[in-house]
């Protein structure tokens, strides 16, 4: 990642909102290109098209690469979350943006650290990589060696970014709203207000360390997972250290043999399950980027828990329940469960309890299964359009507790990733310790 693509970031609410601003501005410049050029072909505009042209698509993506913190974040979350629902053009953008981020400068970069670890910050290592070794919308990752000859990881949050949240999310949902990429009548309130407020807990990066020492401390000497470990001395509210590890990233793990590939799969699914039914904290976010796997240990490694969230003994029992009567095929206990969970908790007609009840029944088909092909299966497309029956036709969008939606993204974010590996896998018996 070469210093010369890096973009200083700004940092007020004026200049980013500024930024956005001149980005709309030239998405309507290239409509009206495009325009011009479909009838200097002889063909009719149609705006839709205008609109998302390679060329729009590529100035909202780069930019809000750009501007990092919220401004991207809130397209990585509306592509997790809602990304069947949307433009197949949007849904690319925002998967764009699920992986990049310009890095920020030199410069920029060394205020950051002589303000969290003091002017004398460089006598603290006896290396420091310059060049981040990964950026996304929080911060960016960088390589050092301390005295003691440890290897480090240091995360460095982008200045600006905590205090820029919730202006940055509200203009980049008035961005998408105007240019007509968000479908008409789509009500992203919940999502928005979700959005922010997880932004800041993930901004918080003493709350990461919190987390990352906590999985590190129930994960301990645990055989196939590895946790960094987490290294107080030099770490702040914009700077988090913990130990370097190595490994491949799961979008490299396609080309892994068969056995690493089941490895990698069985241990994340059987993971989640630790994480809901015994720790109580499930990190939320399925980005690939998120994890590595080591070849030489058949290790997953967890690099990353700024998403991860709290669930009470409540909660965790309701979805016990769920996940046993629908493996058993107890309409009545996945009925009763769901309820717990706080899925029906406003009026809904029989249509829409029905609707989701054949939701539930999808997303734990590979769970009820001893051999499930995710290579070859259409489960994510009846997903999709089981979930626009719900969302678009029957007026029911987000309305599950935001806790219910975090951990939905995560179980189909893995089943997507399972796909991706080309994976079979025994789910029902992964599950089947933590099920009655």
């Amino acid at each position: 990642m070469s210093d010369q693509k890096s973009k200083s970031i700004p940092i007020s609410r004026t200049s980013r909102l500024v930024h956005l601003g001149g980005l709309a501005s030239r998405v309507a410049g290239g409509m009206m290109a495009e325009g011009v050029r479909q009838l200097a072909s002889g063909k009719r505009p149609v705006g839709r098209d205008m609109l998302l042209t390679p060329a729009n698509v590529n100035r909202v993506a780069e930019k809000l690469s750009h501007l990092r913190g919220a401004a991207m974040k809130v397209g990585q979350l509306l592509s997790m979350d809602a990304g069947d629902l949307l433009p197949p053009e949007l849904s690319i953008l925002l998967a764009r943006l699920r992986s990049s981020a310009t890095p920020m400068p030199m410069l920029q970069l060394a205020d950051v650290l002589e303000n969290n670890l003091g002017a004398q910050w460089q006598s603290q290592f006896q290396q420091f990589g310059f060049t981040p070794v990964a950026a996304a919308s929080i911060g960016q990752v960088h390589r050092a060696v301390d005295h003691q000859g440890r290897v480090l990881a240091l995360k460095i949050q982008y200045p600006g970014i905590s205090q820029s949240i919730d202006s940055d999310v509200d203009n980049v949902v008035t961005l998408l709203r105007i240019s007509r990429l968000l479908p008409d009548g789509m009500d992203i309130t919940s999502l928005v207000k979700e959005a922010k407020q997880q932004l800041h807990a993930e901004a918080d990066y003493h709350l990461e360390a919190e987390h990352l020492a906590e999985y590190g401390r129930l994960l301990a000497g645990e055989k196939g997972v590895r946790v960094p470990q987490f290294v107080p001395e030099l770490s702040t509210g914009q700077v988090l250290a913990m130990s370097f590890e190595e490994g491949v990233s799961l979008d490299e793990a396609v080309d892994l043999s068969a056995e690493a590939r089941h490895t990698i799969a069985r241990q994340m699914l059987a993971l989640l399950f630790r994480e809901l039914f015994e720790f109580g904290r499930v990190q939320t976010d399925p980005n690939f980027a998120n994890y590595f796997y080591d070849h030489s240990t058949a290790e997953l490694v967890l690099l990353d828990f700024g998403a991860t969230r709290i669930y009470t003994a409540r909660l965790s029992a309701a979805y016990r329940t769920l996940f046993t009567a629908g493996i058993e095929g107890d309409r009545d206990g996945m009925l009763s469960a769901a309820r717990e969970i706080g899925y029906f908790s406003q009026d809904v007609t029989q249509e829409q309890m029905q609707t989701v009840m054949e939701l539930f029944d999808l997303a734990l088909e590979p769970l009820r299964a001893d051999s499930y092909d995710f290579a070859s299966t259409d489960l994510a497309t009846r997903l999709r359009d089981k979930g626009m029956q719900l969302s678009m036709k029957q007026g029911y969008w987000h309305s599950p507790p935001v806790d219910a939606l975090f951990l939905h993204r995560k179980l189909a974010g893995l089943y997507l990733l399972f796909a991706r590996l080309r994976v079979t896998l025994d789910c029902r018996s992964v599950l089947r310790p933590w099920v009655s």
